[in-house]
């Protein structure tokens, strides 16, 4: 796995951390590789529940490395696009813990996420426009869906930047900490849901992602086929044992 990006496991958490600081953490093409090959560890291992993604040295992203996209350097990874995580992000369940600036490929990186805890002096901004560019890392697709339609089109066409308190009252942020606490706010948000199983931890995911897109002629049928395979496996044999016998459950994701 590339320097650009570092990995930490904490009981049952992936912490990633884009790791170019100097550069603040601009994606390129070993940030896009690294992360990729993070999300395919926590997504292979089964002790793993909740991942993080956050930047080093006090901000989360600037966005695409433009001096490499000048050079011809394109920061995606087949199958999963921009970063290594917007086509495809990972089944489990994943958490931007964001500092400083989220802006353009860095806000989209965020906004793959399933949910952002964010310093109060965080700030989210899209600003592809001024550049002569268009968010085209999922930012335009992703944001209409998570705050208020009018609200999205204003900050996707100024380019202008936004709060994290801001944005959590329009329901983008989850949690707001105290600077330089974001990563440790997440921490004990990843903390309480790996406290949970596994299998249900992503089929409930993969519910709430997917059901968007079923009709009400089929939307039971899907369901019942993600969530199926959990109610028969051992983690569901585990968790009624440890609640009758008052004791935590011993999870092993099968």
């Amino acid at each position: 796995m590339s320097d650009a990006v570092l990995t930490e496991e904490d009981g049952g958490v992936l912490v990633i951390t884009i790791n170019r600081p100097e550069a603040k953490n601009a994606i390129n093409a070993d940030v896009a590789k690294g992360v990729a090959a993070a999300l395919d560890v926590l997504d292979s291992r089964k002790d793993l529940a909740v991942g993080i993604i956050t930047g080093a040295g006090g901000t989360f992203c600037s966005g695409m490395d433009l001096k490499g996209f000048l050079k011809g350097e394109m920061p995606f990874v087949e199958g999963r696009g921009f970063a290594g995580i917007v086509e495809k992000p990972p089944a489990t369940p994943l958490i931007a813990a964001v500092e400083g600036y989220a802006l353009a490929g860095g806000c989209e990186i965020a906004l793959a996420t399933d949910m952002i805890v964010a310093s109060s002096e965080a700030k989210f901004g899209l600003p592809e426009p001024k550049r002569g560019l268009v968010a085209a890392a999922g930012g335009l697709m992703r944001l209409p869906k998570r705050i208020p339609f009018h609200i999205a089109m204003e900050m996707s066409l100024t380019g202008d930047f936004y709060g994290a308190e801001q944005l959590a009252a329009y329901g983008l942020v989850n949690r707001i900490a105290e600077p330089g606490k974001a990563l440790e706010a997440a921490k004990e948000l990843a903390a309480k849901i790996a406290e949970n199983a596994p299998l249900a931890l992503a089929a409930t995911k993969k519910i709430i992602v997917e059901s968007a897109q079923w009709s009400p002629e089929e939307m039971w049928a899907k369901q019942n086929e993600i969530s199926g395979p959990v109610f028969v496996s051992k983690d569901a044999q585990e968790g009624p044992a440890a609640f009758a016998q008052k004791r935590k459950p011993n999870w092993s994701g099968e």
